[in-house]
């Protein structure tokens, strides 16, 4: 029987148990689809990471690739993950398999340029973001607060001046400003109707953010709702963040010169606090953290005949 190395690493955070947990399966090549989807549902992890060595494909054209990354859920695959690409490199970087430095990582989102510092924190490039401001008559804030189980006052006051807007940095979110946090804790999402919004305006799924936050150091605290793709609510999304800030200086939130750094805190709804900083750099957005390893497994893997039925024992 088939042995893998595997991981849990909780990303955006320097403490095990906090932060946002990721499966890692840091040498996945030869892994069928099959087989990762179902290592992703056995993990129940919100994302799990398959790393591998670029293929021919991925050397035939050009790109100077040092790895290859898919990522899914327990549900389905996604184009991009921050978080699990965090915990990856972090991972990788804390036991010495990688060096500090540049590389370049091949997802379905496209090319990303990740960076490790020497203190162990993880950059990530993401695509230059799109914005597309999503006007009242198309979403109104008596059906979005319907859908986020908040008042929709929350929303009407502060969308006088910050509509809510599809924004993606290679993964689109529908991103949803609320006055106080107050208001954002006692958000609770018809799952629902969360799903049919996303559906409507082919996002992965709602980002609902407030400025009125717990640190003074940071920037906005967040929530991210995701049933679509199957995660109720996510404890700290960095492809979110990452579309949060190109979506700030879109709609001119910040008067004068945008910030050099932003930071966005989220999870502490979830008992999982963490942090994701950004920037940007000319016209793409580069997020960035710390991740700690919470656990580390053999995977016995069955033969793998292609149809998902194996039995996967950790």
């Amino acid at each position: 029987m088939e042995t893998r190395r595997a991981l849990f690493v909780d990303a955006f955070t320097d403490e095990p148990l906090a932060g946002n947990v990721a499966g890692v399966v840091p040498e996945a090549t030869g892994l069928s689809d099959d087989r990762m989807a179902q290592i992703a549902a056995e993990f129940g992890a919100s994302e799990t990471a398959f790393l591998s060595a670029a293929d021919e494909s991925d050397e035939g054209d050009g790109a100077e690739i040092d790895e290859r990354i898919r990522y899914f859920t327990p549900s389905a695959e996604v184009d991009l993950c921050g978080h699990a690409t965090v915990a990856s490199y972090a991972a990788l970087y804390a036991d010495g398999t990688v060096d500090a430095g540049e590389r370049t990582v091949r997802t379905n989102a496209g090319d990303l340029a990740v960076r490790i510092d020497d203190d162990g924190t993880v950059w990530m490039r993401q695509n230059p973001p799109t914005v597309d401001v999503i006007s009242p008559d198309r979403l109104d804030a008596n059906c979005l607060g319907d859908a986020l189980g908040v008042d929709p006052a929350a929303l009407a006051d502060i969308g006088a001046d910050l509509p809510p807007a599809v924004a993606s940095t290679g993964l689109p979110w529908l991103v949803v400003p609320v006055n106080f946090l107050q208001r954002l804790g006692e958000a609770d999402p018809d799952a629902t109707a969360i799903e049919a919004l996303s559906d409507e305006f082919d996002v992965a799924g709602v980002y609902a953010f407030t400025f009125d936050t717990l640190e003074a150091e940071s920037t906005v605290h967040g929530r991210a709702f995701a049933p679509a793709v199957g995660i109720d609510e996510d404890p700290v999304t960095g492809t979110a963040s990452g579309a949060v800030t190109g979506y700030l200086r879109a709609v001119e939130a910040f008067d004068g010169e945008f910030p050099d750094e932003l930071r966005f805190e989220q999870g502490h709804f979830l008992d999982r606090p963490g942090h994701v900083r950004t920037r940007l750099d000319d016209d793409d957005v580069c997020i960035g953290g710390t991740a700690a390893v919470s656990a580390e497994i053999d995977l016995r893997l069955p033969a793998d005949d292609g149809d998902g039925d194996g039995i996967i024992e950790a």
